[in-house]
C-alpha cells in the first residue's frame, strides 16, 4: 500500500510540531543551571517518562520486534535485571548526587578521587556516548528508508539516509539549543506518549489482519517457540539468558544510569533525590511493559509474514516493523506513527546533545575557566552542542555498515560502562580507595572490555559485570599497594 501524500503531510506537521513545542521552552535559560537542570522545577512522573523515551527511542520502536520475529521473548530477561539495577542506582547512587550542586555525573568523582579521575571518565563518556548515539541516529534513516522508498525511486540508499539524518539533527538542535533540557524532557514525554499509542494501534491492527485473530496469533506463534523467556543455560557466548539477564542487565543498568550523564542529567533535574529515585525506579515498570509490548509486536509479525509473505524477503529484522506500518497500518495512522519514531529520534537525540554539551563545558571548560560568565558559558554551551550535532552526523553514516542497531548501540556502551561503575562503585562503597588506584582499575577494565569485544565471543551482556568486577578489584588493590609504597617512603 505504502504512504500516501496525506501521510506525508502529517509527517511534516507533526515534526514541525514537535519542533514548535520544543521551541516554547527556549525562555528563562539564563543560568547554566537552568539550562542544563531546569532549574529543578520538572515533576518526577515527567523525568520518569523522559528515562523511557531516552532508554528506548528508535532503536526500541523498529529493533525490540525484530528481535522476536528472529529469536523469542529472552530479551525479557534483560528487562529483568534493569529492574534490579534501578534499585542500587536508587538507593546507593543516587544519594550521593544530591549531596551537594552537582550538574554532571563526574563532579561525584572529583569530589572523591580529584580531578584526573573525573577527567578520565568525562572523556570516556564523551568518546563511547557519541559512538553509541550515532547508532541511535542511523536508525532513523532506517525507518525514513522503508518509508519513502516508493516515493525515491531514483534516490540511492545513502543519500536517503544522508537525507534523513540532516533533517531530524536538524529539527532537534533547533529546539535543544533554545530550550535546554527541559524542552528535551517535555518533548521526551510529548512523543514517548505517542508512539507507544501508535504501536498499540499496531498491535491491534495485526489482531484484524490474520485470520482467526489471537487463536491464531497464539497457536502459531507459541508452536514457533516465539513466547519462550527463560534460558537457563550458562554460556558467555549466548546474549539472552537468565544469567547475562539478571546479572549483566542489572550491572549494565546500573551503569548507564547511575554513571551515563545522559541519565543522570534527568535524575539531577528532579526537585529532589526522593522524586529522582521516584522518578527512575517507576521507569523500570514502564520499560518493562513496553519491551513485552515490541516483543508481541514481533512474535505477531512473525505469524503475519508466515500468514502472507512479503513481496521482498527481509535483510535485515530492522526493517520489519516499519514496513508493516507503511503497507498495511490505515492511511492516516500510519503517517501519525512513522512521524512519532521520527520525532523519538529527535527527543533522544536532543538528550544526547544536551548531556555532551554538559560534559564538555562543566567538567572541562570551567575547571579551566572558573571565573567566566553565566552568559559566557551558555553561548559556548550551544556552540559545543553544534560542533556535536555534526560529529554525531558523521557517525551516524559510519553505523550504516553495522548490524542489528540496538544491540550495536548495547554493545558500545556496554563497553566503557565496566571501568566507569567499577570506579562509582569504588567511590561510592569504599573509603579506602585512591585516585590513582581508581584510574589504574578503569584502564585494566576498559582493556578487558576492548579484548572481550574485538577478540571474543563473550556476550555484550557481560561486558558491564566483568569490566566492573576488574576495575573494582583491582582499582582497590592498587589504591592499597600505593599507598604501602608512599608510607614506606615517608
Amino acid at each position: 500500500m505504502g504512504l500516501n501524500f496525506p501521510d506525508l503531510g502529517i509527517i511534516g506537521l507533526y515534526l514541525a510540531g514537535v519542533t514548535l513545542f520544543g521551541l516554547r521552552f527556549r525562555a528563562g535559560q539564563r543560568t547554566l543551571k537552568g539550562y542544563f537542570l531546569a532549574d529543578n522545577t520538572i515533576p518526577w512522573w515527567a523525568i520518569s517518562l523522559s528515562i523511557v523515551a531516552a532508554e528506548t527511542s528508535t532503536l526500541t520502536v523498529i529493533s525490540v520486534p525484530g528481535l522476536a520475529y528472529d529469536r523469542d521473548f529472552s530479551f525479557l530477561q534483560l528487562a529483568m535485571g534493569y529492574l534490579i539495577g534501578r534499585a542500587v542506582v536508587s538507593f546507593v547512587l543516587i544519594p550521593q548526587y544530591f549531596r551537594g550542586e552537582l550538574v554532571t555525573a563526574y563532579q561525584l568523582i572529583e569530589r572523591r578521587f580529584g580531578q584526573r579521575p573525573r577527567t578520565l571518565t568525562a572523556g570516556v563518556f564523551l568518546v563511547t556516548r557519541a559512538a553509541a548515539e550515532g547508532v541511535r541516529v542511523f536508525a532513523v534513516a532506517i525507518v525514513v528508508r522503508v518509508a519513502l522508498g516508493n516515493l525515491l525511486t531514483g534516490v540511492s540508499d545513502f543519500q536517503r539516509d544522508l537525507v534523513a539524518i540532516a533533517i531530524v539533527i536538524v529539527l532537534a538542535l533547533l529546539y535543544t539549543l533554545k530550550g535546554g533540557l527541559k524542552a528535551a524532557v517535555w518533548t521526551d514525554v510529548m512523543q514517548q506518549t505517542v508512539y507507544v499509542a501508535g504501536t498499540v494501534v499496531g498491535l491491534v491492527t495485526i489482531l484484524h489482519l490474520v485470520p482467526g485473530g489471537w487463536a491464531t496469533l497464539r497457536e502459531m506463534a507459541g508452536h514457533a517457540g516465539k513466547f519462550r523467556v527463560f534460558d537457563l543455560t550458562l554460556n558467555w557466548t549466548t546474549k539472552y539468558t537468565v544469567w547475562s539477564g539478571i546479572i549483566g542487565g542489572a550491572f549494565l543498568t546500573t551503569a548507564s544510569h547511575g554513571t551515563d550523564q545522559l541519565i543522570v542529567q534527568r535524575l539531577l533535574a528532579a526537585r529532589s533525590k526522593g522524586q529522582a529515585q521516584l522518578a527512575l525506579l517507576s521507569s523500570g515498570v514502564v520499560i518493562f511493559f513496553q519491551f513485552s509490548l515490541f516483543l508481541a509486536i514481533g512474535a505477531m509479525l512473525f505469524v503475519f509474514y508466515r500468514i502472507f509473505p512479503p513481496q521482498t524477503a527481509f535483510t535485515r529484522t530492522d526493517t520489519i516493523f516499519p514496513v508493516f506500518i507503511v503497507n498495511h497500518m490505515p492511511h492516516g495512522v500510519s503517517g501519525l506513527l512513522i512521524a512519532a519514531i521520527l520525532a523519538a529520534a529527535m527527543s533522544n537525540l536532543s538528550a544526547a546533545l544536551n548531556s555532551l554539551s554538559s560534559t564538555v563545558i562543566v567538567d572541562f571548560y570551567m575547571r579551566l575557566r572558573p571565573q567566566s560568565t553565566e552568559a559566557r558559558r551558555i553561548r559556548l554551551s550551544r556552540t559545543a552542542m553544534v560542533v556535536w550535532a555534526l560529529v554525531l552526523f558523521a557517525l551516524a553514516l559510519v553505523a550504516r555498515s553495522g548490524g542489528r542497531v540496538i544491540e550495536v548501540g548495547l554493545t558500545i556502551a556496554s563497553v566503557a560502562y565496566g571501568g566507569m561503575l567499577g570506579v562509582f562503585l569504588l567511590g561510592a562503597l569504599t573509603r579506602k580507595a585512591t585516585g590513582r588506584g581508581a584510574m589504574v582499575g578503569m584502564i585494566c577494565g576498559l582493556a578487558l572490555n576492548l579484548y572481550l569485544w574485538l577478540f571474543t565471543d563473550v556476550a555484550f551482556t557481560w561486558y558491564v559485570a566483568l569490566g566492573s568486577a576488574v576495575t573494582f578489584a583491582v582499582g582497590y588493590a592498587a589504591s592499597l599497594l600505593m599507598r604501602k609504597e608512599t608510607l614506606s617512603t615517608v
